[in-house]
């Protein structure tokens, strides 16, 4: 009787639990156990180098995983854990569309457990160098920004993807290139004359691209853009791919500007140049005034980081 109760509770245990459960039995159930040794379960073994009044119970080792997913706090910055792996690679994806990042024989997969396949060679073996480079004491996603857009682009966007335009359009008329400084206050017309200078060949570019003249104006509020310059940056939102949006987002997201992420996007801007447009007015406080150590240097540094990411990332991503 004893033995038939036990059989039943082995049976309904996990068989993939690997903790050893320890549990006490009357003298008589451990002897008639071993004498009559279960032989239609082979998930569990007994162990008899023990006391007769317990009985241990040993799972299987699980099959090791063919694949490896990252945690969700993988798109906050904080460390995950420590470096698993040994060996990098990419291949082909299993279904023969893009590429997949192999660490050692694990497929990578994004924070919803879906495969990461990249689709181009170039952009796998940019994340596969990220990977490569991470130190043994912890994996550091604030130093991988191609896996991060990568997961962006893969999950976020296409569920997402108007409710980002929208969030890109309602920030359109706040664009910094069309906010000016005053021309009229002695403090600010310095700013205001540089501006000229590095800022209006941006909008005359604007112009003949979209055919409207954009509105500038010195209001911290922000203006008010003609219609069919809106409808036509939106349309140019619409027509991307699931890559291009989320490299214009990030771009947008650290320029606070859509149209320097657009002149990026089509080829008007390089990464230096945007970089100067967006630290304007910044750069010329702190030749005036100098620079805050611990400051405007990481700030400079961090913005460097964001542009040149999403802007490598927007080419790798192309076919050629």
């Amino acid at each position: 009787m004893a033995t038939a109760i036990l059989r039943k509770t082995l049976n309904s245990l996990n068989p993939n639990n690997t903790t050893i459960i320890r549990r006490s039995l009357p003298s008589y159930a451990t002897v008639a156990t071993q004498s009559q040794p279960d032989t239609t379960s082979s998930s569990f073994t007994f162990s008899a180098d023990h006391n007769d009044d317990q009985i241990y119970i040993k799972a299987r080792k699980p099959a090791p995983s063919t694949s490896v997913t990252m945690p969700m706090s993988f798109m906050t910055g904080s460390i995950v854990g420590k470096r698993f792996y040994k060996q990098v690679t990419t291949r082909p994806a299993d279904d023969g569309i893009g590429w997949s990042v192999m660490l050692d024989y694990r497929t990578l997969k994004t924070p919803s457990k879906r495969p990461l396949k990249c689709p181009t060679l170039p952009l796998a073996k940019a994340i596969a160098a990220e990977w490569e480079y991470q130190l043994t004491d912890g994996i550091r996603p604030f130093t991988m920004p191609l896996m991060k857009l990568a997961c962006t682009a893969l999950e976020r966007v296409p569920l997402t993807r108007p409710k980002i335009i929208d969030n890109l359009m309602t920030r359109f008329n706040q664009d910094l290139v069309f906010c000016r400084a005053p021309e009229d206050n002695v403090l600010t017309k310095g700013v205001h004359e540089l501006q000229v200078k590095k800022i209006d060949p941006l909008l005359k570019w604007v112009e003949s691209e979209f055919g409207f003249k954009p509105v500038v104006y010195s209001s911290i509020f922000g203006g008010k853009q003609e219609d069919g310059l809106v409808k036509a940056v939106e349309n140019v939102l619409k027509k991307t791919n699931d890559n291009e949006l989320a490299a214009i987002d990030a771009l947008a997201s650290a320029s606070h500007s859509l149209v320097i992420s657009i002149a990026m996007f089509r080829g008007r801007l390089q990464i230096p140049e945007a970089i100067e447009l967006i630290r304007l007015e910044e750069d010329m406080q702190v030749e005036k005034w100098g620079l805050v150590e611990g400051g405007h240097d990481l700030d400079v540094a961090d913005l460097k980081v964001q542009i040149s990411s999403a802007a490598v990332f927007l080419g790798l991503t192309k076919k050629f």
